[in-house]
């Protein structure tokens, strides 16, 4: 059996490539939207992609499904649990590109399997991060009679669960946190710990994921371990299902506003892309004149450190490919904005693969790239000395960070609203005319990403230079500590 998991660091997301070698099929399970990793995969090991699946609607990226499976023409499958609101819509039901056509999704029950040869893939209900959430045993026939494998996507993560508050916090739906968690209680009752301690847990995000509260970095787990040392082990032990909620839905991360869009469009069914259109190295010349007459949206892939030394006017700061999927979510909402992005990028296989990251969270629109900042006309983003701070006259004091991070502490009188929520809430800023923007976070990354999208919509922002960390290393500063008011979703 080939049990290969393929690992993007920048969204935190795992899928898994399942194989039976001797009759060369294999099932790819969560794929994103870059499939090229798994068709190198299955060609390395001679093996056919006889099916591509998802263990649920996914949230954090735009799903690679139909893509892969219009490449290669698997077949799909899809859940068929949690009522008619979780359908998968007909889209699925064909995913036609150049290359190839795929049939009829097959619409899983619990309990439906998946024949590979040898291998067998059963799928198990267990809502609770979603309703329709599946998760899959995997058997290897040729060597045992039962599972060895649950592939559990944003179900049981190595010391974690998959938090039941996303449909409320970025889908706009009320309260469904509460009855998630009451179904993940009997999820892991009824289907995770009825199983041996022996079997292997293959989760779909680790640490870094906003998928959970306290993800661990190791990629596996097992049964056993988590019933034994996992926080929520005790609860179940001891059936203290109101324990468990409470514990669970307290201290969740800020749901980045763009989950919102990903749910919607992993529903409906991500537009296939096919071949990508050779990306436009463009001159000086060429691109000053793009940005003279609004038509394309510039995006600087440096380190905050070298923006603030001067940067395109407007420019967007999305810094390097290792997380430019969760940033570009941030910056950039293609539902609103259909300007193409030309990137900042060293040569076009960075651009690339810049451009591979960014279809991950369906910005579609790369048009090209440029080399070199020189020939441009560049201005230097506002700083603010944390030593000149409380003399600076300023409209707002925005904390960007998550409110988990606020609440540990923050500067006096600052507010709170994530990077990630940032363009969704302008309604909560003062008016672009009212006066300067003071933002801040943890050591400036997340903030001049942040802020480089506030600019764009015409704010006047200062950065603190330093950050959180370069204010709270100043004597006699003394953060605040408690927890922001509730954000508006």
């Amino acid at each position: 059996m080939l049990l290969e998991r393929i690992y993007d660091e920048d969204l935190a997301q795992a899928s898994y490539v399942i194989g039976c070698q001797a009759k060369g099929l294999a099932l790819v399970v969560d794929p994103r939207r870059d499939i090229q990793v798994y068709l190198d995969i299955a060609e390395k090991n001679g093996m056919t992609i006889a099916g591509v699946t998802e263990t649920h609607i996914h949230a954090d990226y735009l799903s690679g499904t139909r893509e892969l499976a219009a490449r290669t023409g698997a077949t799909i499958y899809v859940s068929d649990e949690g009522g008619p609101d979780w359908t998968y819509s007909d889209a699925f039901d064909g995913a036609e590109s150049g290359s190839a056509e795929s049939g009829p999704a097959v619409r899983m029950k619990h309990g439906h399997r998946i024949e590979l040869g040898n291998i067998t893939v059963e799928a198990v209900h267990t809502p609770g991060h979603t309703p329709e959430h599946l998760s899959f045993l995997v058997t290897d026939g040729a060597q045992a009679s039962d599972p060895g494998f649950m592939l559990t996507g944003d179900f049981v993560f190595v010391g974690d669960l998959g938090r039941p508050d996303l449909l409320d916090e970025a889908a706009g739906f009320v309260d469904t946190r509460f009855k998630g968690a009451k179904d993940l209680f009997a999820s892991l009752r009824d289907r995770f710990l009825t199983l041996p301690d022996y079997v292997q847990v293959l989760p779909a995000h680790g640490s870094g994921s906003a998928c959970g509260k306290s993800l661990g970095a190791i990629p596996a787990t097992t049964v056993g371990y988590e019933r034994a040392f996992s926080w929520w082990g005790p609860y179940l032990a001891n059936d203290d299902e109101q324990g468990f909620v409470d514990e669970l839905l307290s201290g969740q991360p800020d749901a980045h506003a763009y989950f919102g869009r990903m749910k919607l469009q992993n529903k409906v069914g991500p537009a296939v892309l096919g071949d990508h259109a050779e990306l436009i190295e463009y001159t000086a010349d060429e691109l000053r004149a793009e940005l003279a007459h609004d038509n394309v949206v510039f995006v600087d892939t440096r380190h905050h450190s070298e923006v603030h030394e001067g940067t395109v006017a407007r420019s967007l700061n999305i810094p390097g490919a290792e997380k430019a999927a969760n940033y570009g979510g941030w910056v950039y909402n293609p539902e609103v904005e259909h300007r193409a992005l030309v990137l900042l990028a060293a040569s076009r296989e960075e651009a690339e693969e810049l451009r591979d990251h960014l279809i991950r969270v369906g910005i579609d629109t790369v048009r090209g790239y440029i080399a070199s900042l020189d020939g441009l006309e560049l201005v230097r983003p506002q700083l603010v000395n944390p030593d000149d701070l409380d003399g600076f006259a300023r409209s707002l004091l925005l904390d960007v960070r998550n409110r988990t991070e606020y609440a540990e502490g923050h500067l006096p009188g600052a507010e709170q609203l994530s990077g990630g929520r940032v363009l969704w809430n302008l309604d909560r800023l003062p008016a672009p005319d009212a006066g300067t923007i003071v933002s801040y976070c943890q050591s400036g990354v997340r903030n001049s990403v942040a802020a480089s999208a506030l600019r764009r919509e015409g704010y006047d922002v200062a950065e603190l230079d330093g950050s959180y960390l370069g204010w709270a290393s100043r004597p006699g500063n003394a953060p605040v500590v408690g927890e922001p008011e509730p954000a508006a979703v």
